[in-house]
């Protein structure tokens, strides 16, 4: 029997057992409209204790570690229909059913970034996140253009979700505890966010220009660039200088070779 979870440094898990930061974490998550609510890595339900509460049936989690799959059943009988023992960078989020989708955790740091990606993939079925992170990660998912840690998420996130910092975490509310601050934001889908007209090629343009963000535009995306994106004016600017909206425009006009 399981009576308190091993924390893992392979799954980076580092557990809130903060109550009243919990609680402050379930209040920011809105779930309209009859929308599934799944947690993300519950660890030992220090967040799913609330969210049953609040929204029983309609609650799932997601958990890859087999000890904590097995507390979760044991503490919280309620939830055994609902816990699935799986991989979230592997899952389907349709596999849920046809309503959407409200996403919540304490996301594992060392992969709080591809969560997001993958979330993205999912961006018409996802209408709201909130989520742990590493603060200075979390300062960069708020970022604006002009601010040095504006970057990929920055803008991609932007595209689809108005996106807010909501409170910051000490390292001492979590066990055991980070080397780090940490920070909760909160995502809610725009209610008509503008599509590219492909999705991975305006991942594929935002990636190559900030893994070269001290060079122009122009220079970062050579391999891509041709006369209309010369006739948008932004060649000259560099990556961190241009707005989400300049990254749309120009993943449109990029030609694949």
């Amino acid at each position: 029997m399981v009576d308190r979870v091993r924390a893992k440094k392979y799954l980076g898990q580092h557990f809130l057992h903060h109550q009243a930061t919990a609680k402050k974490i379930v209040e920011l998550l809105g779930a309209v409209d009859e929308a599934i609510v799944l947690e993300v890595g519950p660890g030992m339900g220090v967040l799913t204790r609330h969210l049953l509460k609040r929204f029983n049936e309609r609650l799932w989690v997601v958990e890859i570690d087999p000890e904590s799959v097995e507390y979760l059943k044991r503490e919280l009988p309620a939830l055994v229909p609902h816990v699935l023992a799986e991989d979230f960078l592997k899952m389907d989020l349709r596999s849920l059913g046809d309503k959407s989708l409200a996403i919540i955790g304490n996301f594992p740091y060392n992969i709080s970034s591809q969560i997001l990606f993958h979330l993205l993939d999912y961006r018409g079925v996802v209408t709201e996140v909130v989520g742990m992170f590493q603060r200075e990660v979390a300062r960069r998912l708020v970022a604006l253009p002009g601010n040095r840690d504006y970057g990929i998420l920055s803008v991609l996130m932007d595209l689809y979700f108005t996106r807010s910092y909501k409170l910051t975490v000490p390292e001492h509310y979590f066990r055991p505890p980070p080397r780090v601050k940490s920070a909760v934001v909160r995502f809610t889908r725009k209610p008509d966010p503008v599509e590219p007209v492909d999705h991975s090629r305006l991942v594929m343009t935002v990636k190559t220009a900030f893994n070269q963000r001290r060079k122009m535009l122009r220079n970062a995306l050579s391999d891509y660039w041709n006369p209309a994106l010369e006739d948008t004016g932004l060649g000259n600017l560099r990556p961190e200088q241009l707005h989400p909206e300049d990254f749309l425009r120009i993943s449109r006009l990029i030609v694949m070779v």
